[in-house]
């Protein structure tokens, strides 16, 4: 059982990879915990409200459902939650569990964070995604129309249970997407880790169960080093940023409601590979292969009519942008990062021109 320990000012806590690790839920409730509310969406409900309640039997729980998806991730939505623990009596001791993918465990655990100035959460992911980084790290929060995440809080769990049994309900673009998260794992820290996606694709997409679980906790690991060295992104973890910088301006651009995250991020790497190139950071034999690696797992949907200019404009308001100057992770080689700001805006609109024209399908 792979169990990687995060250490941080806040606590220290285990990420549990293991087939089957929802049933030991139970074991990692504080032993004074009040009432436990499970946030979570309905079609992960279904699909898996027999073994969570097998899991914590005979522990009693309140399931308070979130509508999903990138836009319904809102203040309100946190409200409504928060409102609806106050009349279910809800109070200091009470602990959240956040069971779904990572928009529920970004709105779960930024509840947690703010109700009653504070309550313990739990990470529960269902979605490859979530796995291998949502859950992992503290990070919580709700979308501005604005831009992705604006309004959050650092609030580490008490633990992160990862299963990867649960990933293989998932529909094969939901997969592709979380596993355009673990490439970026992979370029940013192991290149070992990147040797696999490279290689071995079609056994990947596959859901062989081992290979699976390997890039899961090989991906946990990483996650789980950089935010013990770095809790807050004052320094290491920007390098976890590669590829959302432009992604989240892309998510922004469309609303939340054409791509998901993943997806995003992919064409994000893409960008930002072409961008490290230009700048003669990326060597060509690197740019090659992330953009090899990325095509090895998929297309997106088409962005014919998203304009460089728009996303440009957009970096400016990313929550990463720091007095003006927004900050690129670019990628020198396989494992090695460089963090750059103040870059020309012109290459950068040349390389999401780049990316955007890889995407255009020929006619």
């Amino acid at each position: 059982m792979p169990s990687f320990l995060v250490r941080t000012a806040a606590r220290d806590y285990s990420c549990i990879v293991e087939r089957g690790a929802l049933r030991s839920l139970a074991a990692y409730l504080p032993p004074k915990s009040g009432k436990l509310f499970v946030v979570t969406t309905r079609d992960v409900w279904d699909l898996f409200s027999t073994r969570f309640t097998e899991a914590l039997s005979p522990v009693p729980f309140e399931v308070l459902f979130f509508p999903g998806g990138e836009e319904r991730k809102r203040i309100s939505e946190v409200e409504s939650l928060a409102d609806q623990m106050v009349q279910l009596g809800a109070d200091r001791s009470s602990l959240v569990i956040a069971f779904g993918g990572g928009i529920v465990g970004d709105l779960a655990g930024f509840l947690a964070a703010t109700f009653m100035r504070g309550i313990h959460v739990i990470q529960v992911p269902t979605t490859l995604l979530a796995q291998v980084d949502a859950s992992i790290g503290g990070k919580t929060g709700a979308n501005l129309v604005s831009g992705k995440n604006l309004i959050g809080a650092f609030h580490q769990p008490l633990a992160v249970l990862i299963d990867p049994d649960l990933v293989r309900t998932l529909p094969p673009r939901e997969y592709r997407a979380g596993l355009y998260e673990v490439i970026k794992a992979g370029i940013i820290a192991s290149p070992d880790l990147f040797e696999i996606l490279l290689t071995d694709a079609d056994r990947i997409l596959d859901m062989q169960p081992d290979l699976v679980e390997k890039i899961i906790a090989e991906s946990v690991r990483i996650k789980a080093e950089v935010v013990s060295n770095d809790e807050r992104e004052s320094d290491l973890r920007r390098i976890l940023n590669f590829g959302h910088t432009i992604g989240h301006a892309l998510e922004a651009e469309t609303s939340y409601a054409r791509l998901l995250h993943g997806e995003a991020v992919a064409f994000g790497m893409r960008a930002a590979s072409y961008l490290g190139h230009f700048l003669g950071v990326t060597t060509d034999q690197a740019h090659a292969q992330i953009l090899s690696c990325i095509d090895a797992y998929g297309t997106i949907p088409g962005l014919e009519d998203i304009r460089a200019d728009n996303l440009l404009t957009r970096l400016i308001s990313d929550k990463k942008t720091i007095q003006g100057k927004v900050h690129f992770v670019l990628i020198s080689s396989i494992g090695r990062t460089v963090i750059r700001s103040g870059i020309d805006p012109v290459l950068i609109r040349q390389a999401i021109d780049c990316a955007l024209s890889d995407l255009v399908p020929v006619q």
